[in-house]
């Protein structure tokens, strides 16, 4: 059987949603690792803007952002029921959250990432800018377990990579930060079965030449 390919790499936030989503999902792909620096040329002919992730389907499709790679994956399989497909609204919410995330708590945290890499007199202000995103996560896990519910869902999968990028930043600062829910619900996930196959790393596709069968079943 012909697998859905998926170009990754391994510390991206955006592959690792993408790689979280797959997981859950129970699907199988082939997960082809890559480096930015030498990027294969089957990857630029699919996707010729050439970031990961990418997801070649069977019959050829292409999918280039990793929103859309996730809902391609628990649309076709949601054991546990990651897109509350019982509420119709949820979706949306979930999508809107997830939309303030990737445009305006990305471009805070990119700030405050780097006023720490260079030292810059802002890194307390930067840091500020998005706090004003994590208290509103904090919120939210005062009344539930998850983000959205006492349920994980998709909006979970899609936050904890920028969150995990966001804790690293100033860890000292972080441990002893006004989160405790944020930080026990990202615990919980960096703990967790799911994430360390996540994260595993591979050889490099270009290396070897062989793809990697990546899903939830074959631990």
């Amino acid at each position: 059987i012909q697998l859905p390919v998926l170009y990754s790499l391994r510390n991206c936030p955006y592959a690792m949603r993408a790689r979280l989503a797959i997981y859950a999902s129970r699907q199988q792909v082939e997960l082809r690792d890559l480096v930015l620096s030498n990027k294969p040329l089957e990857l630029l002919q699919a996707s010729p803007k050439g970031t990961v992730p990418v997801l070649v389907q069977a019959d050829g499709k292409v999918i280039e952002q990793s929103l859309e790679v996730m809902l391609w994956a628990l649309t076709l399989s949601d054991p546990d029921d990651h897109l509350d497909n019982a509420d119709p609204q949820a979706l949306d919410e979930m999508l809107a959250l997830i939309t303030v995330f990737d445009t305006e708590f990305k471009v805070c945290l990119e700030k405050y990432r780097c006023s720490k890499r260079y030292h810059e007199a802002s890194l307390i202000e930067d840091r500020e800018a998005c706090e004003t995103y994590l208290k509103g996560l904090e919120q939210r896990l005062t009344q539930h377990k998850y983000l959205i519910s006492n349920s994980p869902s998709l909006v979970d999968l899609a936050l904890l990579p920028f969150i995990r990028q966001f804790a690293r930043v100033e860890r000292q600062w972080y441990r002893q930060s006004p989160y405790p829910n944020l930080r026990d619900w990202l615990n919980s996930y960096l703990q967790s079965r799911m994430f360390s196959k996540v994260m595993t790393q591979h050889p490099l596709w270009l290396e070897t030449g062989e793809g990697i069968v990546f899903s939830a079943n074959d631990l």
